[in-house]
């Protein structure tokens, strides 16, 4: 058992160092706090390789994996314009709250994410693979703890940048990295001859769009507000010039 369980933690870690789920648990751990994302995590870990390891490999090759994919895809699209439209959307204000960092509604967000980018993934894949040939219950603890304990660094990492990032920088960056997730596994589901490397390079264009068009915006919004400044700031010049 103990042997099944560190050959599950071993393999799963590994093949989740540079995975987009480390990817993933960095952007959300910029945004919310890190034990209400590691929390959400875990469950959903836990919750696809019970899955994988108690029904095994035939429900795996069974799973509409294209599907999951485009699914997960439109959710990742989804949470990187809400993001984006946070920091840029039309009620946007100064003295606007910034978003709740932690809640219920986090939660869900991050384990709704996590469950549809694991499921048909590879780790589930080995994870039941594994299952075929060891005790499912210890490949089940030992995958989990792999995957948690992979994605623990990335909440790290997501920790340090966020100390030395302001509020604004970080929900841009988050909603750009998100668009970038979404339209990588849109293209991947959508176009499976093309390759996971072409289909990664060719998504770099949705959040390269995505910023133009922020920055234009941006540069829309101070134009505007310089010119509204203008006539305030002559009337002001006028009313304490020197009076005859």
């Amino acid at each position: 058992m103990v042997a099944t369980i560190l050959l599950s933690v071993g393999i799963v870690f590994l093949a989740e160092l540079g995975d987009k789920s480390q990817l993933m648990a960095l952007t959300f751990a910029l945004r919310y706090r890190w034990w209400v994302v590691l929390g959400a995590i875990a469950t959903a870990t836990a919750a696809v390789h019970v899955i994988s390891v108690g029904v095994g490999y035939f429900l795996g090759a069974a799973l509409p994996a294209r599907a999951i994919a485009l699914v997960a895809a439109l959710t990742f699209l989804a949470v990187g314009l809400w993001s984006l439209r946070e920091h840029f959307g039309p009620a946007e204000s100064k003295a606007r709250p910034p978003a709740p960092r932690s809640g219920r509604a986090p939660y869900f967000v991050v384990l709704s994410a996590f469950l549809l980018a694991e499921l048909g993934d590879r780790t589930m894949f080995a994870t039941a693979a594994l299952a075929t040939d060891n005790s499912w219950f210890g490949v089940w603890i030992g995958s989990t703890i792999g995957m948690v304990a992979a994605d623990a660094l990335a909440i790290g990492a997501g920790i340090l940048v966020g100390k030395h990032l302001p509020e604004r920088v970080i929900g841009v960056c988050a909603g750009l990295l998100f668009l970038y997730f979404g339209a990588t596994t849109l293209l991947t589901a959508a176009l499976p001859d093309v390759g996971a490397v072409a289909c990664a390079g060719i998504a770099v264009i949705v959040p390269a769009v995505a910023a133009g068009l922020l920055l234009a915006r941006r540069r829309a919004l101070a134009a505007a507000a310089a010119e509204s400044a203008e006539p305030s700031d002559r009337i002001r010049h006028e009313a304490g010039g020197p009076r005859a």
